[in-house]
């Protein structure tokens, strides 16, 4: 459930008539959050309510996106909603852990929440376990893109000009039988479930995601928000893209540095 914020007595649900939704599997290595944080950091996004659900693990924190000691000291929670208005685009970042059987309930009100807010898209950033793949994808880039039947009719035409490759199916029975292929995304978390209940329910979503390890996935991030930047051309695209991206404040802490004095 989408709760706004409740600013200087103002708690109206903003309007996301014809946005495009942009929100992060939790997948392996985080690379859709860290990619998610990266777009909210570098566009100044504003912060325009939580997504309210027991379907993940509760957690508090201060503001990922601090730049003054001003505001270091704002809480942030497991689901939030940020918008930008002058580029109809507004993402939902999950900070937290599925909770055990949670998958589907969190789909069903996620979805419902797009239908009644009425966003034109979703795209969905994710990624899956590099080795998992099998011999053709190991060939190429380790970038794949997925389509609803419902985008696929807008934009598959602009997919084929980037000259994308769409995630392959696999072998239903490896060794078995090769004639039945499924889609398999191992390490992708909610990635599977929320693109067939989208394609069930005639929701235009997108999945991108990168094939990756465990590990440090900074480079990752950077790699996937490029490849969102090549489509919805969220900045400037330039000989090095990745350096116009903006690394949050939060980043310092991600492998062990000591905790923030603001907390204390």
């Amino acid at each position: 459930m989408f709760i706004p914020c409740d600013r200087g007595g103002d708690s109206a649900a903003p309007d996301f008539k014809g946005f495009t939704l942009l929100m992060p599997a939790v997948s392996v290595g985080n690379v859709g959050q860290l990619a998610i944080d990266l777009v909210i950091s570098t566009l100044d996004m504003t912060k325009v309510g939580y997504f309210y659900t027991d379907c993940l693990v509760p957690m508090v924190g201060n503001n990922p996106y601090a730049t003054a000691e001003e505001n270091s000291t704002e809480l942030s929670i497991n689901a939030e909603v940020y918008s930008l208005p002058s580029k109809k685009l507004v993402v939902l970042q999950i900070r937290s852990p599925f909770i055990k059987n949670k998958y589907r309930p969190f789909c069903e009100t996620l979805l419902s929440w797009v239908k009644s807010s009425k966003c034109a898209r979703v795209v969905l950033l994710s990624s899956s376990h590099a080795y998992q793949r099998d011999d053709e994808q190991l060939l190429g880039t380790p970038l794949r893109y997925l389509l609803t039947p419902d985008l696929e009719k807008a934009v598959g035409g602009c997919m084929k000009e980037l000259n994308w490759k769409e995630m392959e199916k696999v072998a239903a029975y490896p060794g078995i039988s090769d004639t039945d292929k499924v889609l398999h995304i191992p390490g992708g978390g909610i990635t599977k479930l929320l693109f067939t209940e989208s394609c069930s329910e005639g929701i235009q979503m997108a999945v991108l995601l990168k094939f990756c390890s465990e590990g440090d996935n900074i480079p990752d991030a950077f790699v996937l928000v490029n490849y969102l930047n090549e489509w919805l051309q969220l900045i400037k695209s330039e000989v090095n893209p990745s350096s116009q991206w903006k690394i949050p404040s939060s980043w310092r802490l991600l492998f062990g540095n000591g905790l923030p004095p603001a907390l204390f």
